[in-house]
């Protein structure tokens, strides 16, 4: 199933595809929000243990935010120009947009949807995603990576770990394609549905394992926060990422 079923924090249609995955998201873009900046944000205010939110209640579709970037012994993260997905169906284009952010004046997600072949079932395939990125950025940097396996095997889990650390170290988010069925989700997702999504990983905690996943939906308004690398790893399969 290739939908990309979304909050409904995003917009009053989405819920319609939420509550029936079968049913194709009627929301229609959301006219562009001001472009001024709402808050810089430090990711670490509130320590980095998975499901510590560094975001949260601003849930507006096109609200953005600064992400700020921070370097300890153990901690990377990434500054980002982090926004809120216009549509129920946009969380391709705004996780692409989001990854983007670090690295040059992104365009808008409208742009980024056109360049994506993003329609009303959402983005089809992360390798749409990989080439976005690499066509933006003029860089042959990110790869697609497939997770198959499910659960993952470990070499898939030691590769996700490597391609986390190796490209926040290098100033690249990653976007991921993840499956969140009841029982494995991230905070505030709808614990009764299996959610098909894609967010952008911004950090990580090499002391807790963990990984700050900026979240465009806003499930249950809940925007940055920090996740455990396990759930993350649990998450993708039988999707991929862009690394």
């Amino acid at each position: 199933m290739r939908k990309r079923l979304l909050a409904t924090a995003i917009a009053t249609a989405a819920t319609g595809a939420l509550l029936a995955p079968a049913t194709t998201a009627q929301a229609r873009p959301t006219p562009p929000q001001p472009a001024s900046v709402l808050d810089v944000l430090d990711v670490l205010d509130h320590g980095s243990r998975a499901g510590t939110a560094v975001v949260s209640g601003r849930n507006e579709p096109g609200t953005r935010l600064t992400i700020d970037g921070v370097h300890t012994a153990s901690a990377h993260t990434l500054p980002v120009d982090y926004q809120v997905q216009e549509t129920g169906y946009w969380c391709g284009p705004a996780a692409t947009r989001i990854a983007l952010s670090a690295r040059i004046a992104a365009p808008g997600q409208a742009e980024l949807a056109a360049q994506l072949g993003t329609t009303e079932a959402g983005t089809d395939h992360i390798s749409q995603v990989t080439g976005v990125l690499n066509a933006n950025l003029g860089t042959g940097w990110y790869a697609t990576k497939e997770m198959p396996n499910d659960p993952p095997t470990q070499e898939q889990k030691d590769l996700l770990w490597h391609d986390i650390v190796l490209d926040i170290d290098n100033n690249y988010p990653l976007v991921t394609n993840i499956v969140a069925p009841p029982g494995n989700q991230p905070p505030g997702y709808p614990s009764d549905q299996t959610i098909y999504h894609y967010f952008t990983v911004i950090g990580y905690d090499d002391a807790n394992r963990t990984v700050l996943i900026a979240d465009p939906a806003s499930f249950g308004g809940n925007q940055v926060y920090w996740l455990s690398f396990d759930q993350l790893a649990s998450l993708v399969p039988p999707k991929g990422y862009s690394a």
